[in-house]
């Protein structure tokens, strides 16, 4: 439990905020600010939503209940985005058993997971859409959409690369959201 005085502390370093101005802020006592941050205190409930509110964090990623950091398991999440070079919208399937499963025990997997899968339902969709084009084209004898061919393959290996140096980035450091977020599906 000491552990949530020290992030709180360390949130409102950075937050570049004085005890007393998180204390006047979220209109909790400072000395009770100061026994949490010195873990001489367990917040409470409505401490704790009040403090998280000014530091605008969610109490549950502060609290961490029964969640535990595993980089590896973050890492083999990045890399099952590979499957769908074997299986069809796989990129998908197998990210979101793995997310579905481990979302509420490991630290950042919810925020992570559900930012890879939207990057990957976008990326399907706009592949098959990319590919569906340039075959319709392809039929009609079209030969301004060569370009479209192109752009798929791009694709293909923009969803090679973006996995693997993503979980190189894991394995080095913070867990974090990286892809870039088009559309909003999953939340």
């Amino acid at each position: 439990m000491n552990e949530i005085g020290k992030k709180i502390k360390e949130i409102r370093k950075k937050k570049g905020l004085s005890q007393e101005e998180l204390a006047e802020s979220s209109k909790v006592n400072l000395r009770t600010i100061q026994r949490i941050e010195n873990d001489e205190n367990e917040p409470r409930g409505k401490t704790v939503n009040l403090i998280c509110e000014v530091l605008e964090i969610n109490a549950e990623d502060l609290l961490d209940y029964g969640k535990y950091e595993d980089k590896n398991y973050m890492i083999v999440f990045h890399l099952s985005v590979l499957v769908f070079l074997a299986i069809p919208v796989g990129n998908i399937i197998l990210p979101l058993i793995l997310w579905i499963t481990k979302k509420d025990k490991i630290i950042g997997l919810k925020e992570i997971g559900a930012n890879l899968l939207n990057f990957q339902i976008v990326w399907t969709i706009f592949t098959f859409i990319t590919i569906t084009v340039y075959a319709i084209s392809k039929i009609m004898h079209y030969g301004q959409y060569s370009i479209l061919f192109y752009l798929f393959i791009a694709l293909y290996i923009l969803n090679i690369v973006l996995p693997i140096f993503f979980a190189f980035k894991t394995r080095n450091e913070k867990t974090e959201k990286r892809y870039p977020n088009l559309i909003k599906l999953i939340s």
